[in-house]
C-alpha cells in the first residue's frame, strides 16, 4: 500500500520538469506516488509527463487556479494518507521519502512539516522560501530560521535542530491529509504566497503541530514562477499577509494591528518610491483594495464553524514583537541574534 504521495503542482513548467523529476523519480520506492496536478498549462509539460512511462497520474483542472486553489481542488483526487506538496523546482538528492513517512507514524499531532531548503544556485545558502522553518511576529510579518527579509544566512549547522514552528515553507510541505481537510485546507482566495501561513495558523488552532525536521534536506530554485521583485508577487504578498490576518487574528488585536499595518505599507511605499520603484507602489495600492474588497469573505469566514480563535500568542512559533523593530533598529538581522 502506498503511504505517501510526492504532487507537483504544473503551470508551463515543462523545463523544471525535465530539470528536477528524473532525480525524484530516482529516489521513490513502492511506499510512495508521484502525482501532477496540471493548472491547464500550454507548453509540452504533459507531453513530457507521457513519454516518461511512469505511473504518475495526471490531475488535468483546465485553468490557471493558482498554487492554493490548483491543490485544493487537486489534492481531492489523492487517496494517500501523507502528501509532500512538492515545488516543481525542488532539487532531491536522496530518498527522505520513507523519513518523513515515519514521521508522520510516530507522530500523530504533527500535521505538517518542511526540511531544510537550501538555495540551489548557492547551495551552502539557506533559501529565501522557508529556510530552516517559518515563524510569525506579532505584527503579522513572516520570517524563518536562516532567512529575515532581505538577510539570507549560510547555513553552518546553526539551525540543524528539529523544532515546533508557527509556518512550514510551500516549496516542500509534508502534510497529513486528514488534519489538512480538518482545518479546511488552502485557501484559494489567495491565488498565491502566504497560504501555507494561513493553513499552519489554522492546522494550530486544530491542535495540531507544525514542525521541521532540518535532517531531511532538499534545493530550491526559487522565483521559478515569479521572481521575488516582481510587482504580482508584491501585490499577493501584502493583500494576502492582510487577508490572512483579518481570517485568523482575534478581533481585540485586529482593531489596532490593521490601522498600524496599513501605515507600515504606506512605509513600503514610501521606501519603493525611494528606490525607484513605482510598479511596487501600485502593487501595494491594488493589494490594499483588493483587502477591502474582500471584507465580506473575511466577515463569512469569521463567522464559520471554521474559525476557532485563539490567542496568537499561544501559537508555537509566534514571535512576541516586532520583527521590524529588532531587525532595522536593533540590528538583529540574523536569527540567532533574536531573544524569544
Amino acid at each position: 500500500m502506498r503511504k505517501l504521495a510526492i504532487v507537483l503542482l504544473n503551470y508551463n513548467s515543462e523545463r523544471h520538469l525535465r530539470q528536477f523529476l528524473p532525480q525524484i523519480l530516482d529516489t521513490i520506492d513502492d511506499q510512495v506516488r508521484v502525482y501532477l496536478i496540471d493548472n491547464g498549462s500550454t507548453d509540452d509539460s504533459l507531453a513530457y509527463i507521457n513519454s516518461l512511462k511512469k505511473d504518475i497520474p495526471i490531475i488535468k483542472l483546465g485553468k490557471n487556479n493558482g498554487y492554493a486553489g490548483g491543490y485544493h481542488l487537486g489534492l481531492e483526487q489523492v487517496k494517500e494518507p501523507y502528501w509532500v506538496l512538492l515545488n516543481s523546482d525542488v532539487k532531491i538528492t536522496r530518498n527522505i521519502w520513507s523519513e518523513a513517512i515515519d514521521i508522520f507514524e510516530k507522530n500523530p499531532l504533527v500535521a505538517a512539516f518542511q526540511p531544510k531548503i537550501l538555495d540551489l544556485t548557492h547551495p551552502k545558502k539557506f533559501e529565501y522560501a522557508g529556510a530552516s522553518g517559518g515563524y510569525l511576529d506579532t505584527l503579522g510579518y513572516p520570517f524563518s530560521r536562516g532567512r529575515i527579509f532581505d538577510t539570507v544566512e549560510e547555513d553552518n549547522g546553526q539551525y540543524n535542530d528539529a523544532k515546533r514552528i508557527f509556518w512550514a515553507s510551500g516549496a516542500c510541505l509534508f502534510m497529513r491529509k486528514s488534519a489538512y481537510f480538518e482545518a479546511g485546507g488552502l485557501d484559494a482566495t489567495f491565488f498565491a504566497h502566504m497560504e501555507e501561513i494561513d493553513l499552519c495558523w489554522r492546522l494550530q488552532k486544530a491542535g495540531y503541530e507544525v514542525w521541521v525536521f532540518p535532517d531531511l534536506e532538499v534545493f530550491h530554485l526559487g522565483g521559478g514562477t515569479l521572481a521575488y521583485n516582481n510587482p504580482k508577487k508584491t501585490f499577493l504578498n501584502f493583500r494576502n499577509n492582510l487577508l490572512m490576518l483579518g481570517k485568523e487574528e482575534t478581533i481585540g488585536r485586529l482593531w489596532w494591528l490593521i490601522p498600524i499595518r496599513l501605515i507600515l505599507d504606506g512605509v513600503a511605499g514610501v521606501k519603493f518610491l525611494a528606490g525607484g520603484h513605482s510598479q511596487q507602489i501600485w502593487a501595494i495600492v491594488k493589494a490594499h483594495f483588493s483587502f477591502y474588497y474582500h471584507l465580506p469573505y473575511i466577515i463569512r469566514y469569521r463567522r464559520s464553524d471554521q474559525a476557532k480563535f485563539l490567542d496568537s500568542k499561544s501559537l508555537h512559533g509566534h514571535f512576541p514583537r516586532s520583527i521590524l523593530i529588532d531587525y532595522y533598529f536593533k540590528n538583529k538581522n540574523t536569527f540567532s541574534k533574536l531573544d524569544f
